[in-house]
């Protein structure tokens, strides 16, 4: 069973599922018409190339007919007679043509090939952007796998119905005609006997395309679940050997490659049953054409060179109709792929910009949050529950509270990776939802528990902060963040390679070089979630000076368990199950004797003192 919708050509089947199918979802889904629609008018760029390709197509039948057309002549006028004279013209000719053949077959190869890897580059990069717009939750939600597979294998199959299918139908239309035209030539009563069998051609294409394609679409849902498995188990490696799961991860990984072994199986055995039928078809026709072309020649309406270049030309006409036949079954394996692609391209961002943003330009850093209650999506509780506060510019307010209250969740919402449910938060003023993201996440510099370094230079990873910067900012940015002198250490100083997420770091090292990065964006507000909560005593002391000095002159959200990085903030909030339960300063807060003062104490115990120095003693 399945509900379609006739306006997108898009149709929702109800897969049947098994214990792992919910790794990946099945795509809608979509017609080939509507995919036509969708990605025709991404070959514009291409359309010249493809009028010259589509010449070539047109030259390379006619020379195919005239060199069959040469084995009628080599039989009629060279070996019956026996008229050996004529052979070397006859010879001559089939050189051209040969050479001739050869060398357009060399240059329609390599512009299709040019035509088909830039309009998948092209496309690719499109997709690639769109997936750089949608919103955290997007990403939430999906498996990095799965989108990966559909980067690299579905949209090549886009070209195979846009570009490689198109040429194919052409070619195989433009080969029919020539051929058609030339049997009819030659013996129109033969030509007529021959066309009966095209019709079984279409009719048994027809039945295989719509089993293709269903089987064809799970197999490339299984290609899906098995990179999702892959990713996160090899991603997670240090978890899976510290806990022993290799053999678990194993099992896993055997259990959706044996599930797209039977997926790719069931789509070969429709396939294969497709070549048997044709070949059937085929012989069937030949066998007629042999019984009346024998009656022809006995009639001596056809020489035996004609007919010997009947059947040539006919074995010429079966094979591009063969190969539309084929084709149609290759354009509904293809349209799988493409489904896919067209399931990511339709995702929408959660959070967009307004139609007409207000300018928000370099802001004070006035942030206030006014009665927020907030639930992540597809989830039944909400999260938050009317949480308001104030932090005034050059403010500093910690969050502390339990795992699972809801800190976060606040550091998200002003980033505005989502919208509160109820209530708002304003920069300066202005809601968040009358800014443009891109605006308000430059006035904003974070640096988290889970520190994110790319796979490139140290240099590099610093200027994600402000790309347009120098190398001497650069190296300001890391002596402000205690960074410069472990960097000068290593091997090529600022470019040295960090690795996978800074793995070649040490985790105070990786801290160091965030901060740095925070420190050269600049940005008037500052987000600090849980920057010190994966360091160890040294690290920890390492990092927590630098970080004094970004929180200088900068509205600061600090969100920590540790008493050190919280104890000399203007505010502290204490959460409960998403709910502000104690507010104040933290010798206020330690005086009232309540939650935030148990955990103090219970830090206190074991740390010795919790204040760091205050911040004006420390030079920004």
């Amino acid at each position: 069973m399945q509900v379609s919708d006739p306006a997108r050509g898009v149709e929702h089947p109800e897969v049947p599922r098994d214990d792992d199918d919910n790794l990946v979802d099945a795509a809608p889904v979509v017609r080939i018409r509507a995919i036509f629609r969708r990605f025709w008018p991404d070959t514009r760029p291409f359309r010249p190339w493809l009028a010259l390709s589509l010449a070539f197509l047109v030259i390379t039948p006619v020379l195919d007919a005239a060199a069959t057309w040469m084995l009628k002549v080599l039989v009629d006028d060279v070996l019956t007679p026996r008229d050996f004279a004529a052979f070397p013209a006859v010879a001559a000719t089939y050189i051209g043509i040969a050479l001739l053949g050869g060398a357009l077959g060399f240059l329609d190869q390599y512009l299709a090939s040019w035509i088909a890897e830039n309009f998948v580059h092209r496309l690719r990069t499109r997709l690639f952007a769109h997936l750089q717009t949608l919103s955290v939750s997007f990403f939430d939600r999906r498996r990095l796998g799965d989108l990966i597979t559909r980067l690299t294998g579905d949209i090549e199959e886009i070209e195979d119905v846009m570009l490689a299918g198109v040429a194919q139908i052409a070619s195989a239309l433009l080969r029919i005609a020539v051929f058609a035209g030339v049997l009819f030539y030659l013996d129109w009563r033969l030509a007529l006997v021959s066309l009966v069998a095209i019709p079984g051609f279409w009719l048994v294409a027809r039945a295989f395309a719509r089993r293709i394609k269903v089987a064809s679409r799970e197999a490339s849902r299984r290609d899906g679940s098995i990179s999702a498995v892959a990713e996160e188990s090899l991603g997670n490696a240090v978890l899976v050997q510290a806990y022993g799961r290799e053999q678990d991860e194993t099992d896993r990984f055997t259990r959706q490659s044996l599930a797209s072994v039977r997926a790719e199986l069931a789509a070969t055995r429709i396939g294969a049953m497709f070549p048997p039928l044709i070949d059937l078809l085929e012989v069937a026709g030949v066998l007629a054409i042999f019984g009346v072309g024998i009656y022809e020649l006995s009639a001596d309406r056809i020489t035996l060179g004609g007919l010997l270049a009947f059947l040539a030309y006919l074995a010429q006409l079966y094979s591009p109709v063969r190969n539309l036949g084929e084709l149609s079954n290759s354009l509904f394996s293809a349209a799988a792929g493409a489904e896919r692609i067209i399931e990511l391209l339709d995702e929408r961002p959660a959070v967009a910009a307004p139609a007409h943003p207000v300018p928000l330009g370099r802001c004070r850093g006035q942030v206030q949050v006014e009665d927020v209650a907030f639930r992540y999506p597809d989830t039944a509780t909400d999260i938050l529950h009317g949480v308001s506060f104030t932090i005034p510019p050059d403010g500093v307010t910690a969050l502390v509270g339990a795992s699972g209250s809801g800190k976060t969740t606040i550091v998200k919402l002003l980033l505005r990776f989502y919208d509160p449910g109820h209530g708002r938060i304003t920069v300066d003023g202005h809601d968040l939802r009358e800014l443009d993201p891109a605006e308000l996440r430059a006035n904003i510099a974070v640096v988290l528990q889970e520190t994110l370094l790319v796979d490139g230079t140290v240099a590099e990873n610093i200027l994600a902060g402000r790309p347009g910067a120098g190398h001497d900012e650069v190296v300001a940015a890391a002596r402000a963040a205690d960074a410069d002198e472990f960097i000068q250490a290593l091997p090529d100083g600022y470019e040295t390679r960090v690795g996978q997420r800074g793995r070649l770091l040490s985790g105070g090292q990786r801290q160091r070089i965030a901060v740095a990065r925070a420190f050269i964006r600049d940005a008037p507000i500052l987000l600090l979630d849980e920057p010190t909560t994966s360091l160890d005593a040294e690290s920890t002391r390492r990092v927590l000076a630098p970080m004094r000095r970004l929180m200088t002159g900068r509205t600061t959200l600090v969100i920590s368990h540790n008493m050190l990085t919280v104890a000399d903030a203007d505010q502290i909030l204490y959460l409960d199950q998403g709910r502000v339960a104690e507010a104040g300063t933290h010798d206020e807060l330690v005086t009232a004797g309540g939650r935030y003062a148990r955990l103090y104490h219970l830090h206190h115990a074991s740390n010795g003192s919790a204040r760091l120095p205050d911040r004006e003693g420390i030079a920004p």
